[in-house]
Formats: structure tokens, sequence, C-alpha cells
């Protein structure tokens, strides 16, 4: 039987529990998953390449199928190297469904044996995204049960 491979890419600035919603089931859906976090220079991002991944890699802990990487470019040249057979995109909003879907039609012009699975976070993560968690960080919210506890600590210093 065939092992499928599946990447999840993103900024992750920060990794949220929506972000976890969906790795956690992707990683009973495909046989691996690798969370892709996405280096590009022309975002200022929050946290650094780095941290996001170090943030990732605790968060990602009780899945032993999951792997966190770092890609720049062209996400279908990625997966292509990485030889996945999936990309996996979480949709919470209509308009996100417009931007993802010209995305994966374009994907798969450039790639056609790579497939984009859509899915919905849990209903309870429908409205969370990093520019959000941050918005209300920097103003002085609380952030707990929107991101994993040591992001919400990291977050608390970065913004201090």
């Amino acid at each position: 039987m065939k092992s499928i491979l599946a990447i999840y890419p993103g900024s992750f600035d920060p990794v949220t529990n929506g972000h976890l919603d969906l790795i956690e089931r992707g990683t009973k859906m495909f046989d691996r998953l690798v969370v892709a976090v996405l280096q590009n220079l022309e975002k200022d991002p929050l946290f650094s390449v780095s941290e996001r991944v170090a943030m990732l890699r605790e968060a990602t802990r009780p899945w032993p199928n999951v792997e966190v990487d770092i890609f720049d470019g062209l996400l279908v040249e990625y997966a292509r190297r990485k030889k996945a057979q999936v990309i996996l995109r979480g949709i919470r909003a209509i308009s996100d469904y417009e931007y993802e879907l010209q995305m994966a039609l374009m994907n798969r012009k450039l790639e056609p044996g790579i497939e984009t699975v859509f899915m919905m976070p849990a209903q309870a993560y429908s409205y969370l995204s990093s520019r959000l968690v941050k918005e209300i960080a920097r103003l002085g919210g609380a952030v707990e049960g929107l991101v994993p506890t040591a992001v919400a600590e990291r977050l608390k210093i970065k913004i201090s």
C-alpha cells in the first residue's frame, strides 16, 4: 500500500490552536504530515523562522508522523522535492475559499500529480487567525485557549 505524504504549509506566526486542530486531524488522514513554515523575506513576521519552527516542534511532539520543515519559493516545487502527494489547506470562511481555490488550481496547473485537500477547522477555531492572535496580544488581551501555553508565554515576552 502506498504511503501518503501531505504538506501543510503556512507562516504559522504564531501557531494557533486552529492550526493544531488541522494538524491533529491530518495525522489521522495521512501517513506523514510535513508542517512547512514559509520563509518569506517580504513579510515582517513577529517571530523568526527558527522561533516558529521551535514552537511548532514543541506543539506537534504528540504526533510521531509530523515533521516540521522550512521552505521558500514555490510550494509545488517544495512538494516535488519532498515527494508529497497532497497539500493540506485550512478554510475558515468564504473569503479563504476563494483565495485557496485559486491557489489550488494554479498548483494543479503547475503540478497535476499533487492534490489539494481543504479542511475546515473545528467550529471553536473557525474565527481564529495568527493575525488576530497577535493583535489581541499587542492590545494586552488574553490569548490563552487560542494558542498553546508555550506560545502564549512567548507572545507575552515578544510583545513586552
